[in-house]
């Protein structure tokens, strides 16, 4: 579970009808109370990302062991994936307060500055979506991260002066889901830089199995097993899915969920086998009607009525992996895989798109 994990990712999310797709890894304030709950509070609790977790492991004990903040962190990868959650578990096993913002929020320098004043020795500060810091604050941390000082300009013009301010030590950890969006500079201020990937389905069945105890619902291995087929190997989707079911079985006064209400649930919900839901297969099926001819994304956005940003910050890193879609130079082409899902769903009722 992660945060950029805490809030909508507003370039996804620009078009004013967009709604949240239910296999968005973003998510709203409101399903962050809920996502809190269900956080590891401890390494020892977080699972999958194993080589990531055992390089924070080592890096926090040994700066513990020799009474300084540990170095500056720098986790990458898709949204949802437990970037926000290692970073309060740092702060956490380190006994120091988390002092969490985001790029965008960090408009002007004063705005960083009023942060890092409130900083105490090894405390955690968290920017998530770190590569959208404006340039001119950037520079202000170039200085913070290696000095622990900052220069910040009172006045303008022939009035201006230069007040040093001396910050306590502290740890960055900044989390992104565009690297390369990243300064040179800037990136080379991390001591450590860890990539998080998507979850296979047994860390997934884990993470769900916990949060049925958390939840106080008793999940069937075989039904967590069906969850976690159709997560999108991401551990926030998972446990928003797992959210829908613990509703139908309480309407239904189900005691344990088993697979079959597992299914009916993700059914009603529009999500196939495949972790598909209602707008991937239209994007699919709107690729499969152009008979072997590459669509442009702005195409795409017409034939299925959503926003471009959408579509590719959402909707497209999962048919990619699963290989349902690909990108030429000419643009997007669905896969001999992706007829053959679509054709899977369509094939019952005669459709236009089975093989």
């Amino acid at each position: 579970m992660g945060a950029s994990d805490a809030v909508i990712n507003p370039d996804a999310f620009r078009s004013a009808g967009s709604a949240q797709p239910l296999t968005s890894p973003y998510t709203t304030p409101r399903e962050g109370e809920y996502e809190n709950a269900l956080r590891p509070r401890e390494l020892s609790e977080f699972v999958g990302q194993t080589r990531c977790v055992d390089n924070l492991r080592i890096a926090l004990h040994a700066a513990k062991g020799r009474g300084e903040p540990m170095d500056h962190v720098l986790l990458c990868g898709p949204p949802g994936l437990g970037k926000t959650s290692l970073a309060r578990i740092l702060a956490g096993e380190f006994g120091s307060t988390l002092h969490a913002t985001s790029g965008p929020a960090l408009e002007r320098p004063r705005d960083l500055i009023g942060i890092l004043t409130q900083i105490q020795r090894g405390d955690v500060l968290f920017i998530d979506e770190v590569h959208r810091i404006p340039a001119q604050v950037e520079e202000y941390l170039y200085t913070a991260m290696e000095d622990f000082s900052v220069d910040f300009t009172l006045d303008q013009g022939p009035n201006a002066r230069i007040l040093p301010l001396s910050i306590a030590p502290f740890t960055l950890v900044g989390a992104t889901t565009r690297e390369g969006l990243l300064s040179g500079p800037f990136r080379s201020r991390f001591g450590l830089l860890e990539r998080l990937e998507p979850y296979p389905d047994a860390d997934l069945v884990r993470i769900l199995e916990r949060a049925a105890r958390i939840l106080d619902c008793e999940l069937a291995p075989a039904a967590a097993a069906v969850i976690a087929a159709r997560s999108r190997g991401t551990p926030r989707v998972a446990n928003r899915f797992l959210r829908r079911v613990r509703d139908l079985a309480q309407v239904q006064r189900v005691a344990r969920i088993e697979p079959p209400l597992t299914e009916d649930a993700l059914a009603r919900l529009g999500v196939d086998k495949h972790g598909l839901e209602d707008l991937d297969r239209r994007i699919l099926a709107a690729l499969a009607n152009a008979r072997g001819r590459p669509l442009g994304l702005k195409t795409i956005a017409a034939a299925v009525g959503e926003s471009e940003d959408t579509i590719e910050e959402v909707y497209e890193p999962h048919l990619l992996r699963c290989g349902f879609l690909e990108r030429t130079a000419k643009g997007r082409a669905i896969t001999r895989a992706g007829r053959a899902a679509v054709g899977e769903r369509e094939s019952a009722s005669g459709g236009l798109y089975a093989d």
